[in-house]
């Protein structure tokens, strides 16, 4: 059982990602990235229990998560075990003296083979599954691959080029749906428009992909721009791991020139430009309830969204990172606690978010 993170640890001795943060922000350092790095390690090639989530055409569909899903058929589901394999890419990149660090890349290579990548390419292209995993899936595994084209690893180009069919056919599919979509989906769970908008776009400005980037730029904003006042109040909902109003903020912040994007923010969500903001980390009751538990997220994806304010508007937004310090350090000592119900996920988007405290 892996076991609890003491939170006066991750303030000591600090490896960050960028310029030193401020002191009270929590902080990933290597003794940490080894105890979250074993989130992944262990789920990653746990079969079961596991949500496939699949529509069946007929029986010969009826098979066990590793024949439908030879690479991504750990951590109970498929966009789970994706930013799993994300996790350990971005943890190996940034601290690459991790104790288990040839374990991770035994795993790697074990999983993100030529043949195994077929597969899961294959298997979107079955009847009824062309949707698979719309748009929360498709995100991560274009975040994976971001991560693998950042890695300046000889292990990394190889798994690069392995994944590059199902990373082709992501980009496909973010091209094919997003025009489509008259409607964005405002949610705080895995339909969420925004987010899958703000991870794509990240993954297009790091590859050069302008006809993505320009697509999502667009989109965004004919969904977007006109929005004002967003009910932040009324979040979170009981199952929510994402903000509908933070995630939307957060794409617009990507995609519009600063001073419009200001203008914008201010009509959207004027509060958060008051110093005296504040907003109280999530509260989940049973983190052995695995819809219960996604208010963690909710805590690490809030933060990432502030720190990323404050990081890009400090004489605005600079009072966002104590807020998301809160919410950081709310969550982050209950993820390892062993119940797999926020295991086999919650590193990630702990990761996230401590790479983006240390980006200021």
């Amino acid at each position: 059982m892996i076991k609890t993170i003491g939170v006066s640890t991750l303030v000591a001795s600090a490896i960050m990602f960028g310029a030193p943060a401020q002191a009270n922000t929590p902080q990933l350092t290597l003794q940490e990235a080894n105890r979250l790095a074993a989130m992944p390690l262990h789920c990653t090639e746990v079969e079961y229990p596991n949500k496939l989530n699949q529509v069946l055409a007929d029986a010969s569909q009826l098979k066990g998560p590793k024949a439908l899903h030879p690479a991504f058929y750990g951590c109970f589901d498929w966009h789970s075990s994706v930013h799993g394999h994300w996790m350990m890419v971005n943890l190996l990149r940034h601290f690459p003296d991790l104790s288990n660090q040839q374990q991770i890349r035994d795993t790697l290579e074990k999983n993100l083979t030529k043949a195994k990548i077929e597969a899961e390419v294959a298997y979107f292209g079955l009847p009824h599954n062309s949707t698979y995993e719309r748009t929360y899936g498709w995100a991560w595994l274009l975040k994976l691959s971001e991560e693998l084209h950042q890695w300046n690893d000889p292990l990394a180009a190889k798994l690069l080029k392995n994944l590059q069919p199902l990373t082709t056919l992501m980009e496909q599919k973010y091209a094919n749906f997003l025009p489509k979509l008259v409607y964005p989906i405002r949610t705080g769970e895995h339909p969420n428009t925004a987010f899958a908008l703000s991870l794509a776009y990240d993954y297009a400005s790091t590859v050069e992909n302008k006809p993505l980037r320009t697509l999502i730029t667009q989109r965004a904003k004919d969904w977007f721009a006109a929005d004002k006042q967003c009910p932040l109040a009324w979040e979170p909902n009981g199952f929510d791991f994402l903000s509908a109003c933070l995630q939307e903020l957060d794409i617009m912040r990507k995609v519009l020139p600063k001073e419009e994007f200001v203008q914008w923010a201010s009509r959207f969500l004027p509060q958060l430009a008051k110093t005296d903001f504040t907003l109280s980390p999530a509260r989940v009751s049973d983190r052995t309830d695995g819809k219960l538990v996604h208010l963690d997220g909710l805590n690490f994806s809030r933060a990432w969204v502030l720190y990323g304010l404050a990081d890009e508007f400090p004489d605005t937004y600079r009072h966002l990172r104590t807020v998301a310090d809160a919410h950081v350090r709310h969550s982050l000592p209950a993820i390892v606690d062993g119940n797999y119900e926020g295991t086999h996920w919650l590193g990630s988007f702990a990761v996230y978010a401590l790479q983006a405290s240390g980006e200021l």
